[in-house]
């Protein structure tokens, strides 16, 4: 298959979308060790997209955009996409911080 632009990543070529957000969540629950990072719980986990997939060139399923979370952490971090308004420790600022990770990562790496 041809390429107009060599800069597609060749997982965004053959991937199908479920299988792109299989490999996110694996990334992201790989990098963090299979466990929140906010409070270190194990179970019900969500490879939660620090800033929304609607507003990432390629949908954001970039382990530099990802943060594996529990159920209740999940819940608050969900707060600032419904609202706009994070609960204390919850703002993209901060997950991005807790894994190493900026805006600017995940969109220079979401966009490759």
């Amino acid at each position: 298959m041809m390429l107009d632009n060599p800069f597609i990543s060749y997982y965004s070529v053959i991937m199908t979308k479920k299988q792109t957000r299989q490999h996110f969540r694996a990334e992201v629950f790989r990098r963090d060790r299979y466990e929140c990072v906010k409070c270190g719980c194990i179970d019900e986990l969500n490879a939660h997209h620090i800033t929304d997939r609607n507003e990432m060139t390629n949908g954001g399923y970039v382990k530099e955009n990802g943060v594996s979370l529990c159920r209740d952490c999940h819940w608050k971090a969900e707060q600032f996409h419904w609202t706009g308004t994070s609960a204390e420790g919850y703002s993209p600022e901060d997950l991005y911080n807790l894994i190493g990770s900026s805006y600017e990562k995940a969109c220079s790496r979401d966009a490759e």
